[in-house]
């Protein structure tokens, strides 16, 4: 044993820096499903920055020092309250902010999010099935996104008002009509929070072939 440690040193120091690395400093994820449609797709894999908020303590949710503050229009990963599984949404609302949806419309504080720039799309479901659905230009508190509503799908269209608890966010998938986010799963507490997603480290058309998507390598997620 010993003999093989000596051996192999350099190697298990390189893997126990990179698993160091990634658990506590960057990381990178791979999008299983299409809840963040269109801003992400089914097979691209995100960079994730862990230590854009908190420094924690590798391998827990303990934080060691605050960094910087999430804001609203962030993409994140986080677990989910739920049941622990990691998930990947958008910001909607910080602690203190007052919530509420409206027939689809966000409300954040008071003031509804301005909607344009409509296209009819058809959005995959199921392997060749398929339904309408409507990509549009969402704009609230200063900052725009690029989200989609499926109006055939069963989904939670209305809710609020709420208000956001301290150390708290509220999330919400982009793909509005399919998306387990916040509406679902509660507020999500700082804690549960792994780290900011900032670009697309690749893609693949997992859903056709397998066939990469060069124009989305090193994309800013907007």
């Amino acid at each position: 044993m010993g003999r093989w440690l000596i051996r192999y040193r350099y190697a298990i120091i390189f893997w126990l820096c990179f698993g160091v690395f990634r658990t506590s400093l960057a990381d990178w994820n791979p999008i299983p499903s299409g809840s963040m449609r269109p801003t992400l797709l089914e097979g691209d894999v995100v960079l994730v920055n862990r230590v854009a908020y908190d420094l924690k303590l590798p391998l827990t949710d303990i934080s060691l020092a605050k960094l910087d503050n999430p804001r609203r229009g962030d993409v994140v990963t986080f677990s989910s309250p739920k049941d622990g599984i990691r998930l990947i949404k958008r910001i909607v609302g910080i602690p203190g902010d007052t919530l509420e949806m409206r027939d689809e419309v966000l409300w954040v504080n008071g003031t509804p999010a301005t909607y344009s720039n409509g296209q009819d799309i058809r959005e995959p479901i199921a392997p060749g099935q398929t339904v309408p659905g409507i990509k549009v230009t969402e704009r609230a508190n200063n900052s725009q996104r690029t989200i989609q509503f499926m109006p055939t799908v069963r989904a939670l269209r209305d809710f609020g008002p709420v208000t956001v608890p301290a150390d708290s966010y509220f999330m919400l998938g982009d793909n509005r009509d399919n998306s387990d986010d916040s509406r679902y799963i509660g507020f999500v507490p700082r804690r549960l929070l792994i780290g900011h997603a900032h670009h697309i480290l690749a893609s693949a058309q997992i859903l056709d072939h397998w066939m990469p998507r060069l124009g989305r390598f090193g994309a800013p997620i907007l």
